[in-house]
């Protein structure tokens, strides 16, 4: 071949367009990281009806978060180890990302994981916004962008997988039909249908007013020479508890990141392994087995069995599942206002007479007519509406629904049953902590969930926010995408 015909045909390969040339392929990553958010000693523990101090820290607090970024679209998710955080404090988390990172501030998604084990994060009112950050707020949001900043660190070339396996055992409907009507007295002066954790093995216990589910969800992602990066489980239950009133805990969900990063098992080397559980729809669901007396057991030991059970549930789901190359990411974000629920006239008549009495009078009909009278003068006095933070991602065939309230378990399986995605769940307590998420039905019921000052926002609420979660989760399916797959 002469001289002249290679220089033309070097000419023509260079003048091919951009187009038609091969496109590098894209290259998927995460990165896992924990911030610890421990509070001090003497901080006020919330989880029960009175705030107590804190001695005794029995294991450390911590925002655990995870990266994903297919070289199109980045996602976070942190789990913070908290009974739950209002949307300011995530908001102002979100403006430290924003500052300090590339990632998107719309694309992470912050929830609690409801321990009743520790500090309060939140303000006087969960449906109005506080004037001004306590320190502990403003330390939470800056060690929840920390631990973004410190997972974006580490990433790398990484495979994704996720899976399911069921684990009925540990789940108990907390919501009873009782036939005595002294175990259904409410705050309010009447009597409810149902009640909310009855005495265990009470004769009068008739049956459970919900479902369960069952289902434990989780991603896992590892490098892509196999070694465990982190892995992310959901599990229906409200938390464990058996904790001393005045230790600081992170209940379950830390023994189980422990646990399962012993089983998979995480490797010595590279960035530490992180295990993350967050809460799935258990605002009506908790560990206690109600058609059996009462058992007495040690501080945690409930709560390490039942973490052993569910991380080892999952590390043999584990071994099942497919991990892929690369799968499309994607998140859609919405914005919903609610009515916030208001006494009528005769509930606040009530109240002030129950205001005006000594505080330390005895109740004239239930033990916490007080603390309801106190709450619900408070919605009496605040906003007419709250506007709150839905979210729903896609990673591959699973997708992901996020709401900021405690969600009862139905409306999760709903949200599964009708989701355009082979596989999904729904993470509680997330961009938010408005109180309880009954539906229609049970607020018909009745029952500490259902009660004013506990669920803040108008009662067909759970509608309105399925409906546009289901809706996003169409948005946010998008068009069919390749996925590369690897055993």
């Amino acid at each position: 071949m002469t001289r002249p015909l290679f220089a033309l045909i070097a000419i023509l390969l260079l003048s091919l367009p951009a187009a038609a040339q091969p496109a590098p392929q894209k290259i998927f990553k995460a990165g896992a990281a924990t911030s610890n958010i421990t509070p001090p000693l003497g901080e006020l523990i919330v989880g029960g009806w009175k705030p107590i101090p804190a001695t005794f820290i029995h294991d450390e607090l911590h925002a655990r978060c995870l990266v994903l970024d297919n070289g199109d679209t980045q996602l976070a998710f942190v789990i913070c180890d908290n009974v739950g955080i209002p949307r300011e404090v995530f908001d102002l988390a979100r403006k430290h990302i924003a500052a300090q990172t590339t990632l998107p501030p719309e694309n992470v998604m912050m929830s609690s994981t409801h321990t009743h084990s520790a500090t309060t994060a939140r303000g006087e009112s969960k449906v109005e916004a506080d004037v001004q950050f306590t320190w502990y707020q403003q330390f939470l949001a800056r060690r929840i962008a920390d631990g973004i900043r410190r997972a974006m660190a580490n990433l790398e070339p990484a495979r994704i997988g996720w899976g399911g396996v069921e684990e009925p055992s540990q789940l108990f409907n907390r919501r009873w039909y009782v036939t005595d009507p002294e175990l259904r007295k409410n705050p309010f002066g009447g009597i409810d249908e149902v009640r909310m954790n009855p005495p265990a093995g009470n004769a009068s216990l008739v049956k459970p007013a919900g479902p369960i589910d069952p289902e434990i969800s989780f991603i896992s992602v590892q490098s892509t020479s196999g070694r465990p990066i982190a892995l992310l489980g959901n599990y229906s239950l409200h938390y464990v508890g058996g904790v001393p009133a005045s230790d600081v805990s992170a209940d379950y969900f830390s023994i189980f990141a422990d646990r399962i990063g012993e089983l998979l098992p995480a490797s010595s080397e590279g960035p530490p392994f992180v295990g993350i559980l967050c809460n799935g729809t258990s605002g009506d669901v908790n560990n206690i087995n109600f058609r059996e007396p009462a058992r007495s057991r040690k501080s945690y030991e409930k709560m390490r069995e039942v973490a052993d059970l569910v991380a080892r549930r999952v590390a043999e789901a584990h071994q099942h599942i497919t991990f892929h190359d690369w799968v499309p990411l994607s998140a859609v974000t919405r914005e919903l206002t609610l009515k916030v629920r208001k006494p009528d006239e005769a509930m606040q008549k009530y109240f002030a007479e129950i205001l005006a009495r000594t505080a330390d009078a005895p109740p004239l009909h239930h033990s916490h007519e007080r603390t309801y009278a106190e709450r619900v003068t408070r919605l009496a006095n605040g906003p007419d509406e709250v506007t709150v933070l839905l979210q729903a991602f896609r990673i591959g065939d699973l997708g992901i629904a996020a709401i900021p309230f405690e969600v009862f378990t139905e409306i999760g399986l709903e949200i599964k049953d009708q989701s355009p995605f082979a596989d999904a769940f729904t993470i509680s307590l997330a961009n938010g902590s408005y109180g309880y998420l009954p539906t229609p039905a049970q607020h018909r019921l009745g029952g500490y969930e259902t009660w004013m000052g506990t669920n803040n926002v108008q009662l067909d609420a759970s509608e309105r926010i399925t409906e546009s979660l289901l809706q996003m989760m169409e948005g946010v399916q998008g068009p069919e995408s390749s996925v590369q797959s690897q055993k």
